[in-house]
């Protein structure tokens, strides 16, 4: 009778090393997501500090070249009348080897740095390099209206900026 009165009872084991796991399983991943969080959050920050110093490198080298182009310009502007000396000293000899020679060499020196005359002669008239200062009569009839007949001082250009635009006559 002893064995009728026992019962076997089933007991689940619970080992609370498998709860602790879980629980550090849980720590864990959310640490890893943070440090995930924080990596894209570096991650970015670098790539804005990155493009915001290639801008600042290319904005330097924009301001560089615009200070050069500035200065080129301007002894540019004021070497022209010494050219427009020269051109009137030839139109007066225009025999003279000596002013011929200082002629092409200031036109060679304007070459080298990227100056260049505005051709007129013949063109018809555009505004953004050309200033009409007299209007004459056709010379012929094929001669277009607004055609440029004479030009009474050249223009020139630096690249693509006009120095000074050519003074012209037009014809009606």
């Amino acid at each position: 009778m002893e064995n009728e009165n026992k019962k076997e009872v089933e007991i689940e084991s619970v080992s609370v090393d498998d709860k602790h796991d879980e629980v550090a399983t849980d720590k864990q991943s959310e640490i890893i997501e943070q440090l995930n969080n924080k990596i894209a959050e570096l991650n970015d920050k670098y790539l804005r500090v990155a493009a915001e110093l290639e801008n600042t490198r290319r904005r330097a080298s924009l301001d560089i070249e615009s200070v050069s182009r500035n200065r080129v310009m301007g002894v540019a502007e004021k070497i022209l009348p010494v050219m427009d000396a020269i051109n009137a000293a030839l139109k007066h000899s225009p025999d003279d080897e000596g002013i011929k020679t200082m002629q092409r060499a200031t036109e060679s020196a304007f070459a080298q740095i990227g100056i260049t005359k505005i051709e007129s002669i013949g063109q018809i008239l555009n505004p953004q390099f050309h200033n009409a200062i007299q209007m004459v009569d056709k010379p012929d009839e094929e001669t277009p209206t607004n055609t440029i007949v004479d030009e009474m001082q050249t223009g020139y250009m630096f690249a693509d900026n006009v120095l000074r635009p050519a003074m012209v006559v037009v014809s009606k």
